[in-house]
């Protein structure tokens, strides 16, 4: 019964892998038409300071963003915590809590959320502003659940909520993931790794922001709205391997890469490193290519991230069952600032 189960997983999600990968050659003419990019966005510290290759590889709360089925890792409860100081000052937090349920089941619930701080308004008649101010809010909501079928093999899915809102403006839309993990060895030291993210229906704008206030011929005001066109989902496949090599039962080293299939930008070469020592003290690093990242803006370069990305992790006992950890990560960019994001969980 376990190996039908196995073989209908892989069967379902290769074909829908094989549907969306159909539609990948024309991903970087699309750069632009789809939107709740938010959805790309990794709050978390350890898997963005690798950054995100380590789709085969990634176990506990953390995997509910990259690869859901590495929540199967979770072997009581993990909470996590995680700030970071994105683009033009803005900040983003998120919270995660994971449990696991009966031998094999794992659910969790993580929330996102993007603050954009305060924003002066200005219209036509008020170029310069001095009307007010208005607090842009997004915020995506993830619940999760991942199951482990054999020794080998979890599978998970993830329902996201997602929720924008801007002056008088807001769009709510919902989104599917749906991973696996396999892993093989005498130590699961060989690691593989395929997810579908971010794939729903199309959103919209609704609301009173849109609404434009024109004076007639017969010299009476009348409001009009005008409707906002409806945006499609960031959707994307990740696949990804990932080995460990073991030095002394000491130090742990892995070797990871994760290819990723975007719809509407570039596709992307993950490739990240991972040195631990106990697993109590990580360093780790990685590397994301795409076509142009050599370039600059103006010759051909989409992204603003570029270079290495770098972080750590310390996870210490406190007690017989219990583990506090704290991570870092660091994204260099350019133009644009480059990104710090700081973590802490607690594992019961």
């Amino acid at each position: 019964m376990k190996i039908r189960i196995r073989k209908i997983l892989f069967i379902c999600l290769c074909s829908l892998t094989s549907l969306l990968v159909s539609g990948q050659d024309t991903g970087d003419e699309r750069t632009g038409q789809a939107g709740a990019s938010e959805l790309l966005i990794n709050p978390w510290a350890q898997s963005s300071g690798l950054s995100g290759s380590n789709t085969a590889s990634t176990r506990g709360l953390e995997s509910s963003f990259l690869n859901v089925a590495g929540l199967t890792g979770i072997e009581g409860t993990e909470l996590i915590f995680s700030h970071a100081s994105w683009f033009a000052d803005i900040s983003i937090n998120a919270f995660g809590f994971g449990q696991k349920i009966g031998d094999t089941g794992v659910m969790s619930l993580a929330i996102m959320s993007l603050d954009f701080g305060d924003i002066e308004r200005t219209t036509n008649e008020n170029p310069d502003g001095g009307i007010g101010t208005f607090s842009p809010q997004f915020m995506n909501i993830a619940l999760s659940y991942a199951k482990k079928f054999t020794y080998n093999m979890s599978a998970g899915i993830t329902v996201k909520m997602i929720s924008e809102s801007a002056a008088e403006l807001s769009a709510n839309g919902l989104a599917l993931d749906a991973g696996v993990h396999y892993e093989t060895g005498k130590k699961g030291q060989a690691k593989f790794g395929i997810t579908l993210k971010n794939i729903g229906p199309r959103m919209a704008f609704n609301g009173d922001g849109d609404d434009v206030t024109v004076t007639g011929l017969n010299g009476y005001d009348m409001t009009m709205e005008i409707r906002s066109a409806a945006f499609e989902l960031p959707s994307l496949l990740n696949i990804g391997a990932a080995y460990d090599f073991y030095v002394n039962d000491m130090f742990r080293i892995t070797c990871s890469e994760t290819f990723v299939s975007n719809s509407f930008s570039k596709d992307q070469f993950l490739t990240g490193l991972e040195v631990s020592w106990k697993e109590m003290v990580t360093l780790r690093s990685g590397y994301s290519y795409e076509s142009g990242i050599f370039d600059d803006f103006d010759s051909g370069r989409t992204t603003a991230f570029k270079g290495f990305s770098a972080g750590f992790t310390v996870e210490l006992p406190v007690s017989d069952d219990t583990n506090f950890g704290l991570d870092y990560s660091y994204r260099p960019a350019d133009p644009l600032q480059s990104v710090h994001t700081f973590g802490a969980r607690i594992i019961l």
